[in-house]
């Protein structure tokens, strides 16, 4: 493992080992066992994306591990000029220890790898969203003890999350089911990943995704540059909504988990929201924990 690139490089012994590292550095963390294994390196963070959680998250982990954290935006560097991504990558490699970039397209981040020298982090991109989904696997696997025989159902746009999700899950062995409209299924390359599975299902139906679920998933409808699209998102998707009904299909103590910023009364209600909070805001925490894992797997 070199990189973090994207769910689909990962193995399953890896997804596992960054898992059980995350789960040793949370423990720590809560017992204030300090583990500064990045002492004295830095990572540099590329946001072409705004950021909440991303942005603190990885600030705050790279201080705990004792390394220095650097907030590089868009606007403050050349790339936002038009320097191209191949000579930004061979420039920061010679500053840096790694980097981590939150952006649109996935071509930027493999090319970041392919010219420069250091590990790189996708922090997000329009194709998959690796850090949120290993969060997600920790979350689930911390609140059932195991991934043997769970069921995970997302709802909603075959996005980013969704491609990830799809991967991750079904390499830790989940069933995976998708509830996604038609104009709005995940790209090919993901469908022909899972195809090779016998427990994975693609439905135009979210209750029929949602039968037996484990764990219920979703996601904002309209994503970051995505607005101009919202009403007409807001059509395609309106019976998408992890509600009561949808609930009802599910396992009775099924999980719910979502990625946040949640718009609420549209892909999720307030009421199954609030009731499934403390999960969603202790899969919000877990990113701090599987992204340093992450970074001392690359970077120590």
């Amino acid at each position: 493992m070199k990189h973090l690139l994207k769910m689909l490089d990962l193995s399953t012994e890896e997804i596992i080992d960054i898992l059980n590292l995350a789960d040793q550095l949370k423990y720590e963390l809560k017992h204030g066992i300090p583990h500064p294994l990045l002492k004295g390196k830095t990572l540099g963070m590329i946001f072409q994306k705004a950021s909440t959680r991303t942005r603190v998250s990885f600030e705050t982990g790279m201080y705990q591990l004792g390394g220095y954290p650097l907030f590089l935006s868009s606007n403050d560097l050349q790339i936002g000029r038009g320097e191209p991504v191949q000579d930004t990558a061979r420039v920061l490699s010679r500053y840096l220890d790694g980097i981590m970039i939150r952006t649109f397209e996935q071509k930027e981040v493999e090319m970041l790898s392919e010219y420069g020298s250091i590990p790189i982090i996708n922090g997000l991109t329009d194709f998959c969203h690796p850090c949120q989904v290993l969060a997600d696997l920790m979350t689930i696997r911390e609140l059932r003890g195991s991934f043997d025989g769970l069921k995970m159902c997302f709802i909603g746009d075959g996005n980013n999350m969704a491609n990830s999700l799809t991967v991750g899950c079904l390499k830790v062995g989940m069933a995976v089911s998708l509830a996604c409209p038609e104009g709005y299924r995940p790209p090919d390359e993901i469908l022909d990943f899972a195809g090779k599975y016998d427990n994975f299902e693609l439905t135009a139906d979210p209750l029929t995704a949602a039968k037996g679920a484990d764990v219920v998933i979703t996601d904002v409808w309209a994503s970051m540059g995505q607005e101009s699209e919202a009403e007409m998102r807001r059509k395609a998707f309106a019976g998408y909504q992890v509600n009561d009904r949808l609930m009802a299909e599910a396992a009775p103590d099924a999980i719910v988990l979502h990625c946040l910023p949640a718009h609420r009364e549209e892909e999720i209600t307030e009421k199954v929201f609030e009731a499934h909070a403390n999960e969603i805001f202790e899969e919000a925490e877990n990113r701090l924990h599987a992204q340093k894992a992450v970074m001392v797997k690359l970077m120590a």
